[in-house]
């Protein structure tokens, strides 16, 4: 049976369960405008030192001798992913990037050697002499987000969200400085920083990479960042060694959209736009920043991504800007009228250099159609192309003779580097609540509980990788994890550690620290409904309890990528920090709670809340300054144990919680979490069977043609699918098929819309009653017909004979390297 003659069966299941609710919402009518007046716009300049006449003359040169052919190909962006160097002998695009997930041989633990010898392949490729060619050598990007997170052994600082509580903007400067050099250490010319992102909703999935909900600590932090990374411009000199060029993102209004979602829109007047996100953007300008990322978001409706407002008069014009403006991963392609491969509009409206990581070849062919038709004027190429080459001057990249910085590996994880992270988690910590427990006392017998030694838990996402999940302790080896920190600490004051991360103890501790938070998790994968923390099963809650019903006094240290709803974790505790996602040097947390024989710490709590906390898991936005302003603790809250403070008994009132529905995890420990169903249609049936626990499994058992399905509302999956994330399962076959199988992604509304995929080999290859996990990618189900935007079946497996299969899991997972499409 055909991958073809499978879809009407499929359909025909989606179709009884379409709920009626699950088409298009019409546009919304938008009451404020999107375009920007300029005059009502912060003024700033890019240093003269940008374009000075040594390089001016330079690019016009390089310029007069290029063909069309080499000016469109500057302009365009592809991942390492989806190309390999000798594509460029063809294609000559001007930049190539490293995304979240790519990785040299798609091996996200690739050693530093690896990198540098992929990112140089590329580099002598863009400079390899052909007959009309005129050598340019390409730019390497690199998302460092919190330090050089793509490498193993590299130093992984807290992450924006507690970078901002520190209120330290000498520090930001040097830990700039430091990302800058790890990145330079295997090649990288460029990185997608810094973010000068206000989130003002903390359900969006990437609050943590802002560094407060208030412009002012954006504000302080976004010029020390880019002189950090870049160092000074200096007339008709490249940057100095060990420094690389930034990009401030993301422009413009990423933290202001309607209900934290991520890429959605933010509906706000023109003058909230300037107040509260644009105020990051002219330090950052003055002191030089190279590059600027355009927002995936809208502004009133209207993508920034072409919207020449703000991208040409106002970035461009007011401000000043004389480096050039990138896109985001394929946002050109959600202009209208546009897609992946091709959008003259985002040109057009101010946009240097498309990141197209896996649409680059047909929209390299597109945009040069486009140019010679006039579609995009030659004028406006020229701009951008001039912009492209101006960074790559002061880059240095037309200079890299012997390259002073490459490839020495030892500077990763570099002993000052860490300490510098070491003192930036130190500072980060904030104090919420402590009854006398802290610090811990010289001597003392303490139990350490919970995630204390998980360092990829505490690292949260962007951390090898995109998602930041499935790391280990091994894959930090320069780091300490929690636990390591406070161990080394308790003996030498003299006392005793133990680990339990399940709070079991033999001899009865003096006190108890225990670890908790939430998991990795990247944009849109983040974003979530409400502010509440394990609102449904409070596993955590209930080990602070038992010790301390125990008479054991507990200290708890919150990991979280924003402030969450954690009054009864709170009431159950005797002290309360928000760690945040300090990264790899678990020992500044120690540096803070234990003291040493002297009865002192190293440090006191020096932190300040940069977001406010909320009283209510049904708070949405949440900002110092909005009318009915109601925090649990403030904007700039923090104890210390120089000014101590007093925490009562906190309300342990939700607040008007819906159950949240799960776009990701559609079958886990035996449950169908919200929205989703699943259901038998045809020959066979499906029961609850034991797999290790009572009714965690499901077992379908097909005796003629039939399919099971989970299904429920239309979800978009479109962004996950660019993202590269796949479809977990974790199997067993209890009886080999006698006929085809199939597995699919469907939609209800549209016979034309499910993507399925022959899986019959596969099927019958497997051990029989064996458990084992497989990693099948979204991209895999798109190619094959699914429409990714309105998926309503998630999950559907189809059998045309008998056959028989378990499952403990379905949900989305991210692709490690470990992703495949089924042949």
């Amino acid at each position: 049976m055909t991958v073809r003659s499978r879809r009407p069966a499929i359909s025909a299941l989606l179709a009884s369960t379409l709920i009626a609710s699950a088409g298009l919402a019409s546009a919304p009518a938008y009451a404020q405008s999107s375009v920007a007046h300029p005059a009502q716009w912060p003024v700033a300049a890019s240093p003269a030192a940008i374009t000075d006449a040594k390089t001016e003359a330079f690019i016009s040169q390089l310029m007069g001798r290029m063909s069309v052919e080499e000016k469109v190909g500057q302009t365009i962006q592809g991942d390492i992913a989806s190309m390999t160097p000798a594509d460029l002998e063809k294609y000559p695009l001007g930049s190539i990037l490293a995304g979240g997930n790519s990785a040299p041989g798609g091996n996200d633990r690739a050693p530093p050697k690896a990198w540098t010898d992929l990112i140089d392949a590329y580099r002598k490729q863009s400079l390899a002499a052909r007959p009309g060619h005129v050598p340019i050598p390409l730019l390497f990007g690199i998302d460092a987000v919190h330090g050089h997170n793509n490498i193993v052994g590299a130093t992984i600082f807290p992450h924006n969200i507690g970078l901002g509580a520190m209120r330290d903007p000498a520090l930001i400067g040097r830990i700039g400085q430091a990302t800058a050099e790890e990145v330079a250490v295997v090649g990288g010319d460029w990185t997608f920083g810094p973010t000068v992102a206000v989130p003002r909703d903390d359900r969006w999935g990437r609050s943590y990479e802002g560094y407060a909900e208030d412009p002012e600590v954006v504000k302080s932090y976004s010029g020390p960042m880019t002189l950090g990374l870049q160092g000074a411009l200096k007339p008709g000199q490249p940057l100095a060694a060990g420094h690389i060029a930034g990009s401030a993102k993301h422009f413009l209004a990423d933290g202001g959209t309607e209900g934290g979602k991520d890429q959605g829109d933010a509906r706000i007047p023109e003058a909230e736009l300037v107040a509260i996100h644009a105020q990051g953007y002219p330090p950052s300008i003055d002191a030089g920043i190279l590059t600027v990322m355009a927002s995936f978001s809208s502004w009133n409706g209207q993508k920034i991504t072409g919207d020449k407002s703000l991208l040409t008069d106002v970035l461009k014009g007011r401000m000043g800007f004389q480096g050039f403006v990138v896109s985001d991963w394929n946002a050109h392609g959600q202009l209208a009228g546009c897609t992946n491969t091709s959008c003259p509009q985002a040109m057009n409206a101010g946009l240097d250099m498309y990141m197209a990581p896996d649409s680059w070849k047909g929209l390299y062919d597109s945009t040069l159609a486009q140019v010679k038709a006039g579609e995009i004027p030659m004028a406006r190429l020229d701009d951008a192309v001039r912009r492209i080459l101006r960074v790559k001057v002061k880059a240095g990249l037309f200079e890299r003779v012997a390259p002073t910085v490459q490839g020495r590996f030892d500077r990763l994880g570099a002993p000052e580097h860490r300490a510098i992270a070491r003192e930036a988690v130190a500072k980060s910590l904030v104090l919420l609540k402590n009854d006398g427990v802290l610090p811990v006392k010289p001597g003392a017998k303490v139990l350490v509980a919970g995630a204390a030694d998980d360092i990829g838990k505490a690292s949260g996402g962007w951390t090898l990788t995109w998602q930041g999940t499935g790391n280990k302790n091994s894959d930090f080896p320069h780091g300490q994890s929690i636990w390591g920190g406070i161990e080394q600490a308790v003996k030498a004051a003299g006392g005793q550690a133990e680990l339990a991360p399940d709070g079991k103890f033999a001899t009865k501790p003096d006190v108890a620290i225990v670890v908790f938070g939430e998991d990795p998790y990247a944009e849109f994968q983040g974003d979530v409904t409400n502010l509440g923390y394990q609102l449904g099963d409070k596993a955590d809650l209930a080990l602070l309890k038992r010790l301390k019903a125990q008479g054991i006094p507990v200290v708890s240290v919150f990991l979280s990528g924003r402030p969450l709803w954690v009054n009864p974790e709170i009431n159950a505790s005797d002290a309360f920090v928000a760690a945040w996602l300090p990264g790899s040097e678990g020992g500044g947390v120690a540096d803070v709670l234990v003291a040493g024989q002297d009865g002192k710490p190293k440090r006191d709590f020096q932190g300040k809340l940069g977001f406010s906390w909320p009283k209510r898991a049904d708070q949405g936005p949440l900002n110092r300054g909005q009318p009915g302003y109601d925090p649990q603790f403030a904007y700039g809250y923090g104890l210390s144990y120089a000014k101590p403070g007093k925490v009562g008994v906190l309300p342990e009132v939700a607040g008007d919680v819906a159950a949240a529905g799960s776009v990701d995890r559609y079958f886990v420990d035996g449950r169908l979490p919200a929205p989703w169903r699943m259901d038998f249609v045809g020959a066979g049936s499906v029961k609850a069977i034991d797999a290790g626990a009572q009714e965690n499994a499901r077992q379908a058992t097909w005796s003629g043609q039939g399919t099971l399905a989970i299904h429920g509302p239309a979800v978009d999956l479109s962004r996950q699918t660019t993202g590269d994330m796949a479809v977990m399962v974790r199997y067993r076959i209890d009886a080999a098929p006698t006929g085809p199988v199939t597995l699919g992604i469907g939609c209800a509304d549209d016979a034309s819309c499910a993507g399925t995929i022959d899986v019959t080999s596969a099927v019958k290859e497997a051990p029989l009653n064996a458990w084992q996990s497989v990693k099948i990618k979204l991209s895999c189900f798109q190619a094959a017909g699914a429409k990714m935007d309105h998926v309503t079946a998630p999950f559907v497996v189809g059998a045309g004979g008998p056959f028989s299969l378990s499952l403990t899991e379905v949900r989305l997972a991210s692709n490690e390297g470990d992703a495949i499409c089924p042949k």
